[in-house]
């Protein structure tokens, strides 16, 4: 995949970034404020949340930063600030991520971008318009285990890859409610568009376009309203066959990733660090977490053939560290001209057009063509 020019901002080289968050939920809360404020080269400035509690929790956490009651107040002092960072509800995305690029600031949205690819483009055509930088995070691809399995590809440890296992599997028995796992269409919630986000986006990374989507999306726990446990089969147009999993209701986790090539193979179980270091409180770089997203030899994939790596088969492969900083540090180069976006909304766009067939296809009981 390519990525556009990058675009300027106002701010000069020598000055931090200004940075506007919409949301303090768990995406505003563990992810973005705490990597914006690990960031050099990023303040926090504002934080919007309705919740008094949460706006509570935000001045305690970040001492001095400002806190508004909605996106609009945040949106009315756009020549104050830089950025816009959208981590509110999935279905306010495209709303104020449009509000924010007519204010004339670039934009970083949580995924999903949109509810839909068309909505994705277009608000990409809107950034392309104004010369605005408009950015997906999708940190996932800054996770230990899916560096250290790109890093093998290019090196061809595995020879030619033929199919691709990724699960992201939870026991989550009992719903937790909110509207996350609410089956109002309206809300963009369920597993597909969440978690699968992630793990389309990290196929489509590693292997290239979709020719072909099956799904199986079912609603499994009593009282529960949108989908949470849910398989996709992809077929890449270079061959790759993709096996995704995404599930709230998975007893005996599987591995996160299984990669067979015609040489080899490599397994790796468990979760990548970063996500669990953030909800405890730990924080990257100066003054914090000096051995961030490090995991033990005890958890690293192993390589090999004709074995199990449950019964020792294989060599084990040194996990590399996993690396959420870099999508900030990327986005502040693509702002200040020195870098690419990291995640063009193009690239969101390609993966929703996959999770809009998924949903199709899991619907009708077919496969679906792209």
């Amino acid at each position: 995949m390519t990525s556009p020019a990058p675009v300027s901002s106002p701010a000069t080289p020598s000055s931090p970034l200004r940075v506007g968050l919409v949301g303090y939920g768990l995406a505003g809360s563990v992810f973005h404020a705490p990597l914006i404020a690990a960031s050099p080269d990023l303040v926090l400035d504002t934080v919007s949340t309705g919740n008094p509690e949460r706006a509570a929790q935000a001045r305690a956490a970040h001492p001095g930063v400002r806190v508004a009651g909605s996106a609009d107040e945040v949106l009315a002092r756009a020549g104050e600030l830089d950025l816009i960072v959208v981590a509110s509800p999935n279905k306010t995305h495209v709303p104020v991520a449009t509000a924010a690029l007519e204010a004339g600031l670039p934009v970083v949205v949580d995924k999903p971008l949109a509810a839909t690819a068309a909505e994705a483009r277009a608000l990409a055509a809107l950034a392309e318009d104004r010369g605005l930088l408009l950015s997906v995070f999708q940190n996932r691809r800054w996770d230990n285990d899916f560096l250290t399995l790109r890093a093998l590809i290019a090196e061809g440890a595995l020879g030619e890859v033929q199919r691709f296992e990724s699960r992201f599997e939870r026991w989550r028995p009992q719903p937790k409610g909110g509207w996350r796992e609410s089956g109002d269409p309206a809300e963009i919630g369920g597993l597909l568009y969440d978690l699968g986000s992630h793990v389309v986006d990290q196929a489509l990374v590693l292997f290239g376009p979709v020719v072909r989507v099956y799904a199986e999306s079912d609603v499994r726990r009593p009282g529960a309203e949108a989908d949470d446990d849910t398989f996709l089969a992809l077929t890449h147009a270079n061959g790759v066959r993709s096996h995704l999993w995404v599930s709230a209701t998975t007893a005996q986790l599987g591995p996160r990733f299984r990669v067979l090539g015609q040489e080899a193979g490599f397994v790796k179980y468990g979760l990548d660090p970063q996500e669990a270091a953030l909800r405890e409180g730990h924080r990257p770089g100066a003054g914090g977490d000096r051995a961030w997203g490090v995991e033990p030899e005890g958890l690293w994939g192993r390589i090999g053939s004709g074995e199990s790596p449950l019964t020792g088969g294989g060599t084990p492969v040194r996990t590399l560290p996993g690396d959420y900083p870099a999508f900030y540090a990327a986005v502040t180069a693509a702002l200040r001209g020195t870098g690419p976006n990291p995640v063009p909304a193009g690239q969101a766009a390609a993966a929703l057009d996959v999770l809009e067939a998924a949903r199709r296809s899991a619907r009708e009981g077919v496969t679906v063509a792209l």
